[in-house]
């Protein structure tokens, strides 16, 4: 099943190539027909596990369509749409897109290492250090933790907001990536105390000043960390992408990092699906959250118990716990997530869907999407040919 889902996969990364980059679904969807920042890079990291050279050169297309259009004042384009000619950007729906900046930057420094060519980082240098500079300014209160607004990323319809785990993950990995070619004491300094503050601020019983002492000691810490925190306090949902991201940075010490993967890896084998779901629990109509959550949508509601972000199964968020279990030695639990995962992937005939519910295992979303096919290639090519993120 590994080696069909495998080529399945590439099938699909082949059917979403264009000129100006890689599109987020082969599906005649307009809002899939355009070059997004975070799938483009999710799908560029796969290329580059592939070996694949068409594959890699609609990487680097991708790269060049986002640096072009990056905003005066280093905001990434979210997705870029390109009708007879002309494009179209968004930096945003309802909010802006904090993780298009992080995404190009890391999208970049992996091609470079890829290449081994560091001149592929000098190239972008202007684009990557406006993006730093956005983000920095996107602290507001200059402590090192960024502030994202709500819908301001991946998890676009979802609740979390203020000091968001993943953005700063994110962050962390943009950062070491660059200064794997620049080799900045400054960025050195600055990776370190962003770690900090997310070891101060998301993890138990962590020693320094917190950023929100009252709302901290009310939380009923588990074994992995909060999504995020705000002003008003804590959101506890465990998110399985930032937690991976977390595995595959090594933040957080080695217990911790364990209690992480037995959680992840308990709460997959308890689904049908045997997948991660992207957020757990699921907020209810019952629950606080949820006419945050109602009210967080442009057009349809989507985020209904056990699917989309709402507790819905992501091929693409458990391709990352995948390749996070490899660079952890559990390549038995590796194995099984990529099994599931090319399960997935297949139903209706490999038609490769956005998420499926949880609960009933019935697909979500938009099919043949590019970003669920890049999960089945980075864990396969991480288990069988020893390819190597940047981290």
């Amino acid at each position: 099943m590994h080696k069909i889902g495998y080529y399945k996969a590439i099938d699909l990364l082949h059917d979403v190539v264009s000129p100006n980059g890689f599109l987020a679904s082969a599906e005649n969807t307009t809002n899939y027909k355009r070059v997004w920042a975070r799938d483009g890079v999710i799908c560029g990291l796969a290329a580059l596990a592939s070996g694949d050279e068409q594959l890699i050169a609609t990487f680097k297309n991708t790269l060049d369509t986002l640096a072009k259009n990056q905003h005066s004042i280093g905001t990434i384009p979210s997705n870029v749409l390109f009708v007879e000619g002309n494009c179209e950007l968004s930096y945003g729906g309802l909010a802006g897109r904090v993780d298009a900046v992080t995404w190009f930057i890391i999208g970049v420094c992996q091609y470079a290492y890829y290449k081994d060519d560091a001149t592929v980082v000098y190239e972008y240098n202007s684009h990557i250090e406006k993006g730093f500079g956005l983000l920095e300014a996107w602290e507001f209160n200059n402590k090192h933790l960024l502030y994202v607004p709500l819908s301001g990323n991946w998890a676009d319809e979802y609740i979390t907001d203020g000091y968001v785990l993943y953005d700063q993950l994110l962050r962390i990995w943009a950062l070491k990536s660059y200064n794997f070619f620049v080799n900045s004491e400054a960025i050195t300094d600055k990776i370190q105390k962003i770690t900090e503050q997310i070891q101060i601020n998301f993890m138990p019983n962590s020693q320094g000043e917190k950023y929100h002492e009252r709302a901290y000691d009310e939380v009923n810490f588990q074994d992995f960390m909060p999504c995020s925190f705000s002003p008003s306090g804590y959101k506890t949902q465990f998110d399985a992408f930032a937690n991976s991201l977390a595995l595959l940075l090594n933040v957080g010490s080695n217990e911790f990092q364990n209690a992480i993967l037995n959680y992840a890896d308990a709460l997959a084998s308890e689904t049908k699906l045997g997948l991660l779901p992207a957020f757990w629990p699921p907020v209810f109509d019952t629950d606080e959250y949820w006419n945050l959550l109602k009210n967080n949508c442009k057009y349809d509601f989507r985020n209904y118990p056990y699917e989309f972000h709402n507790g819905g199964s992501w091929p693409m968020v458990n391709g990352f716990f995948g390749v996070a279990l490899v660079t952890k030695g559990e390549i038995r639990k590796a194995t099984t997530i990529l099994e599931k995962i090319n399960e997935a992937n297949a139903k209706k005939d490999f038609s490769f869907y956005e998420n499926f519910n949880t609960q009933t295992t019935e697909t979500n979303g938009v099919s043949h999407c590019a970003w669920s096919a890049a999960a089945t290639v980075l864990v396969h090519q991480s288990l069988y040919h020893n390819f190597k993120i940047l981290v």
